[in-house]
């Protein structure tokens, strides 16, 4: 059986309605997702957890955002890095996360204190936001010893007053 032109055309322009309602749907606002980029965005994730971020003013594209930073932290700890958020949240649960944020204790200049303050919603918001950036790039540097040189680049910081 031949299907007459007009009719295939008909189905064609049909799948493709269908195909671009499927995709409109699956992009639908998240409103939790929504708060958990105004979290990122307000409490100053991207300033160390995206390159560049602070360097340009914030001009980076959201794509490249929370992928990390081989940018150290240098100072009396050794030398951090800001970890990829991008591919440390699709590695851990919204449960999980809400925990492991609520206990944090790292080395500086990452404020784990904030991260402790925040309620289980904006921390919920903040995995699914990061979560649905998907995973990008690669893995931050490993920490360095207060006794070892890191490679540049890094930013020293002063030993605290005594």
């Amino acid at each position: 059986m031949q299907v007459p032109s007009h009719a295939a055309a008909a189905l064609g322009a049909f799948a493709l309605m269908a195909a671009a309602a499927t995709a409109i749907a699956a992009d639908k606002a998240d409103p939790v997702r929504d708060r958990g980029r105004y979290v990122v965005s307000i409490a100053g994730c991207n300033d160390c957890h995206t390159r560049d971020y602070a360097a340009t003013g914030g001009k980076v594209d959201e794509k490249d955002w929370l992928a990390g930073d081989a940018l150290g932290w240098r100072g009396p700890w050794g030398t951090t890095y800001p970890i990829n958020l991008r591919l440390y949240m699709q590695n851990i649960d919204e449960k999980e996360w809400v925990a492991k944020a609520k206990t944090l204790e790292t080395r500086p200049p990452m404020p784990w204190f904030n991260l402790r303050r925040m309620s289980d919603g904006d921390l919920r918001a903040i995995h699914r936001y990061i979560r649905s950036l998907g995973p990008a790039g690669e893995p931050s540097p490993a920490y360095v010893p207060p006794n070892q040189e890191p490679r540049p680049p890094y930013i020293s910081f002063p030993a605290p007053p005594k």
